[in-house]
């Protein structure tokens, strides 16, 4: 019996080549898309879960507002790392990170120098916290001495091939030597951190002060078996009153605490943010890599699961609507003596057959669309063919698709009663068609909202390409790693800019894009009293040179910028208008002085260091349009560094580019030559609305066309259910246009609902995510308008193929039986 259902099935989908075609390709277009989309999001969920402790993992984090900035961050003062182990039992070990970007890296007895990205300084119990397996020497101990270091196997393997590498030593920034004392295993690319290199902290000045007013450091600590989070963070009350307020004391004065912050509107909280929830729910200052939304997983989701039951209803359409043509052989087999059953499990097995075809021609499908998916993504997934579980998966999946979409026209072709079918008078039923109405009128308000996200995400874009940001950053090449040259900087910069190429030059590590230097502090205006919080205004410090200010293309509007022919401008500052309105002068601010704390020191005129103003700059955006623009400083730096900035003039890219390599090589012979264009940084910046806009953009299109399939549905089953009244319209002499209109008309409604429902929605989905931005484009209507005309036509050209070929058919054979 199974196999004579079997055979009946094939020479089914033989004998309807077309209709079969249309049913597979719909299915497995809807599997396919499931298949990468439910890899996208295991692959997220999975993040920092191979770590045997994450569930008792957790990341100090500081929610800080002070002097008119408000700081929502994962940095933590040095000395925490230290201190919770030793006042709190419940934690088990704490571990903490400092970040000063890339360094110059060689081995010993060798000249040529390699940049690396991946180096972190890490606290000595790195290991305890995040067991990541040690292949050479010891975990124990592997980072307690300064100058010493733990490295992962792809740099062993990169620096000592075939070799032991424990006890050896790389040299770091020319002169830095660190011993080896471990290699660790590779840290997995589902991980929301990754160092090949791990410097230990203890030679680091900077974690050895015991300074809690200061925040540079990441700190992670493992809680102990049967301690929860919420014990912690009730007790960070203590840990601030023993160890913070003595220092805002020492600042403000006896007596001084947190309340002198409230007072101001200031505040000052730590708590615990759980490791499993870095990846998909963290998007703090001071983020080691960028992390991924939940939201978007959410959507992901529901867009998966959107595409693969409509594909099945989809198939369900298709199946009704060629039920004229099994309508007669599912009369004549229940006169032969079949039971409702033997049909229902005919049409099943039909369905199964066309689903596992769908399953086996969706897996190349994903083969060739994910290298596509993870160049748009930024990820490396993969078909998982070596998990048994995959194909398990698979199968279930398969068997479950195939009575989902197979269901319903099961029951309702067996349902047909076999004397109403031989005398042609069978009821096709669902004459209304609401329920297929109502499918595409869901599938094309997704659709449109899809269209429409899509172009917004990319309104959004060029909005920010083209939006004045206070300085310009065409024709501007930046150089990293000139702290290689020495004492050559100088002449490196004056070198470069003999070239009649090249219009200036600047050499400083702080630039107005993310990746670059970043420093604050608070400052006070003259005559103000620092005690009083109010007066304080948390300002970023940036280090420059006398040509910054010109190549950035940045514009002076008030006193001038900084210049050899005054001396006094080595104590001078620029600030930027936000800085001038929160620092809130009396009279003009030229020649006003400003001051700051010293290290160490209360707050008092006398123990401070001051400025003095000698320009205002307009605003300039120097981090993400996401950011308000907050208070700068820039001053002088006797021996700035970091990146060397150089504008020039010419259209051929590639002479500026061999002419700074070719002056590099001159004064760095051996050093890596690294570049980069400053719009393209800028750009980087929000490579992840890229990303997101172009993914958009393929589910979309992947919604569009099965949209469309399900449009080519109704339309097809609409023109066999009134094939007679069309060969009477015919008859009694309508045109081919006439009765084109007449099909078309009713789908044509369909698709103005779906706009009118999918209006409301896509603009209450895209203002909701224009809020991340403090700086958005307008919504405007032109976006619903031509999202709603391009599904428009693509409907309308969907439904002119079914509705020509029914208009253009011949009326007798429709009405011979008559």
């Amino acid at each position: 019996m199974l196999k004579n259902h079997l055979l009946i099935a094939l020479r089914n989908l033989k004998k309807h080549k077309f209709y079969s075609l249309i049913n597979i390709l719909g299915l497995s277009v809807g599997v396919a898309v499931c298949m990468i989309i439910s890899l996208f999001v295991v692959n997220e969920i999975s993040y920092d879960r191979h770590f045997a402790n994450a569930e008792r993992i957790y990341r100090v984090h500081s929610d800080i507002i002070f002097g008119g900035n408000h700081w929502d961050m994962v940095l933590a003062p040095a000395p925490m790392a230290e201190v919770l182990p030793e006042d709190f039992p419940e934690v088990e070990a704490a571990v903490h990170f400092r970040s000063r970007g890339s360094y110059l890296v060689r081995k010993q007895n060798e000249s040529d120098n390699i940049k690396e990205d991946g180096v972190i300084w890490a606290g000595k119990d790195f290991f305890k916290v995040f067991d990541i397996p040690v292949v050479q020497g010891s975990a124990d101990g592997a980072l307690t001495e300064p100058n010493t270091m733990a490295i992962s196997r792809k740099a062993a393997d990169k620096y000592f091939p075939g070799q032991e590498a424990v006890g050896k030593s790389l040299i770091l920034d020319h002169d830095q030597e660190f011993r080896i004392t471990a290699v660790y295993e590779d840290i997995p690319v589902n991980t929301h951190f990754h160092f090949d290199f791990l410097l230990a902290a203890a030679g680091l000045d900077e974690a050895k002060r015991i300074v809690w007013l200061s925040n540079n450091f990441q700190t992670y600590l493992l809680l102990r078996e049967g301690s929860t989070a919420a014990d912690r963070e009730a007790k960070f009350a203590s840990l601030i009153k023993k160890h913070i307020e003595p220092e805002i004391a020492q600042v403000f004065g006896e007596g001084a605490g947190l309340e002198t912050l409230a007072s101001s509107g200031g505040k000052l909280e730590l708590s615990l943010q759980p490791l499993l929830d870095i990846h998909l729910k963290s998007d703090l200052l001071g983020e080691f890599e960028p992390n991924f939304n939940i939201t978007y997983v959410y959507l992901f989701v529901a867009i998966a699961l959107f595409i693969l039951v409509i594909a099945c209803i989809n198939f369900m359409n298709l199946s009704t609507a060629r039920s004229a043509n099994r309508a007669k052989e599912v009369g004549i087999r229940k006169v032969m003596g079949s039971f409702k059953f033997h049909l229902i499990r005919q049409f099943l097995l039909e369905s199964m057959v066309i689903s596992s075809v769908a399953f086996l021609l969706a897996i190349p499908a994903v083969a060739l669309a994910l290298p596509v998916f993870n160049d748009l993504a930024d990820r490396s997934l993969s078909i998982p063919f070596s998990q048994w579980t995959f194909y398990g998966i698979l199968l279930l999946g398969a068997g479950v698709t195939g009575i989902l979409a197979g269901i319903y026209p099961a029951f309702y072709l067996s349902g047909f009663k076999p004397i109403e079918i031989l005398k042609g008078k069978v009821s096709l039923g669902m004459r209304s068609g609401m329920i297929r109405s109502s499918l595409v009128v869901f599938q094309f308000s997704v659709s449109i909202i899809l269209i429409i996200a899509t172009m917004m995400v990319f309104k959004q874009l060029d909005y920010i390409q083209n939006k004045k940001i206070g300085f310009n950053k065409e024709q501007i090449i930046t150089v990293d790693d000139v702290y290689a040259l020495q004492d050559n900087k100088q002449a490196f910069k004056d070198e470069v800019l003999k070239n009649t190429m090249m219009e200036s030059g600047t050499l400083t590590g702080f630039l107005p894009v993310s990746g670059t230097w970043r420093s604050d502090s608070p400052w006070w205006a003259e005559g103000k009293d620092p005690k009083q919080t109010e007066n304080l205004v948390s300002m970023q410090n940036w280090e420059v040179d006398y040509d910054y200010i010109k190549t950035l293309g940045m514009n002076v509007i008030d006193g001038r910028d900084f210049s050899l022919d005054f001396p006094s401008d080595s104590s001078g500052v620029i600030l930027n208008e936000t800085a001038v309105r929160n620092l809130n002068f009396e009279g003009n601010p030229i020649g006003q002085k400003i001051y700051t704390l010293s290290d160490g020191e209360k707050l008092n005129m006398e123990s401070t260091d001051y400025r003095t103003v000698v320009g205002v700059v307009e605003n300039f955006h120097f981090e993400s349009l996401k950011e308000n623009i907050g208070a700068m400083m820039i001053f002088l730096s006797e021996e700035p560094t970091g990146i060397a900035s150089f504008r020039f003039n010419s259209q051929d890219t590639e002479a500026v580019i061999a002419h700074l390599e070719t002056t590099w090589n001159r004064f760095a012979p051996g050093q890596p030559f690294t570049y980069s264009f400053l719009d393209d940084r800028f750009g980087n910046m929000y490579a992840s609305e890229v990303r997101l806009g172009k993914v958009f953009g393929i589910f979309a299109g992947f919604a569009i066309l099965i949209a469309c399939l399900g449009l080519f549905a109704l339309a097809a089953f609409t023109a066999e259910q009134r094939t007679k009244e069309i060969g009477i319209r015919k008859v009694l002499g309508s045109s081919v246009g006439n009765i084109v209109v007449l099909l078309s008309k009713e789908f044509t409604k369909l698709v103005l609902i779906a706009f009118v429902i999918a209006t409301p929605l896509a603009w209450w989905a895209v203002s909701s995510w224009l809020q991340e931005y403090e700086f958005r484009t307008e919504i405007g209507w032109a976006v619903f308008v031509a999202a709603g005309l391009f599904a428009f036509v693509i409907a309308l050209a969907t439904i002119s193929f079914q509705s020509v070929k029914a208009a253009t058919s011949n009326p007798v054979n429709s009405l011979k039986s008559e």
